[in-house]
Order: structure tokens, then sequence, then C-alpha cells
């Protein structure tokens, strides 16, 4: 995949190694469960129903599922994967990216991923209270479509669904 965007903060790490996307193994799974519980931690979104623990059985389910679940690997981050898309054929169901590499381009770079892999387009649900990621979602071109009062999500918080219309929109 291509580096970070030009006008991303390139990190403050000088003994960061190349980033590569590429699509996980049943290996990587400990790797991006890590990943998703820390940067749901860090943003601003209503704590989980689940617990910790049952993320990982999830995500083999859905890798099992034929899911796609798509690694940005950083050999010179002692995590190894730094961030993780998870798509079904017509959703964006996760995006995440590690709390300290946030702003450096690789939620942007797994977005494009997203966009490449579902030329006619997708759909993602966010929280409401996730400012940070709505605006990400709205630089790129996604289209806020339905707004909920959360009565039909796991968390009952105000959640809303936002459209990447494809390429041919």
């Amino acid at each position: 995949m291509r580096p970070p965007e030009p006008d991303a903060d390139p990190g403050s790490d000088p003994d960061t190694g190349q980033v590569v996307v590429r699509p996980a193994t049943v290996a990587d799974l400990p790797a991006v469960s890590r990943v998703h519980l820390a940067s749901r931690a860090a943003a601003p979104m209503p704590p989980s129903v689940h617990d910790d623990s049952e993320h990982l059985p999830f995500l083999i389910g859905r890798l099992e599922a034929g899911e796609e679940l798509w690694v940005a690997e950083d050999d010179g981050d002692p995590g190894g994967v730094v961030a993780y898309v998870r798509l079904t054929d017509t959703w964006l169901d996760d995006l995440y990216v590690a709390p300290h590499r946030a702003g450096q381009g690789l939620g942007s770079m797994l977005l494009d991923l997203a966009k490449a892999r579902r030329p006619s387009g997708f759909s993602l649900w966010v929280f409401e209270s996730n400012a940070p990621a709505r605006a990400f979602y709205a630089r790129h071109g996604l289209l806020e479509r339905e707004h909920t009062d959360g009565a039909e999500n796991e968390e009952h918080e105000p959640d809303l669904r936002m459209e990447w219309p494809g390429a041919t929109a």
C-alpha cells in the first residue's frame, strides 16, 4: 500500500518501519483485538456491553464466516498490527487505529482500501458522540444518511448510518 498521506502527521517515532497492509490471518487476531479494545477505550463513544474477553472469539468467528479483515502492520512498532478494517459485502463494520498511531494516515489508508474493495459503495454505523470519527468519514466523502436514538444498538446510544455511495455515484 501507499505511505501515509502527505498532509498527515508522520508521527514522532523515527524507528517506525514500513507499514504493510495485508489480509489478516488467525494469528493476527490477538493483536487486532488489542488495537480494537485500546482504540475503543480512547474514543468518545460508549463502552462496549461485551466483556473484553469476548472480542477475540468474535473476530475468529467473523474471519471464519468469510468477512474480510485487513491489517496495517508496522514491523518497527512493538505491537506489529497498528490498525485494521473489517468488511462485509455491504458494510464497513470496523475501522480502528491504535491510539498511539492516530493522525498518521493509517485510517485513511484503510478507508481507501475499503473503497477499492467495495467500489459500488458501503455503509457504516458510528456513534453520534464520536465526533472525530464522524468528521474523519465526512472528510473522506461519506454522507450521513440516517440518525437513530440508539434503541436498535446494543449500547442504546444515538448513532448514525454513514454511506460511501461508491465510485459510480
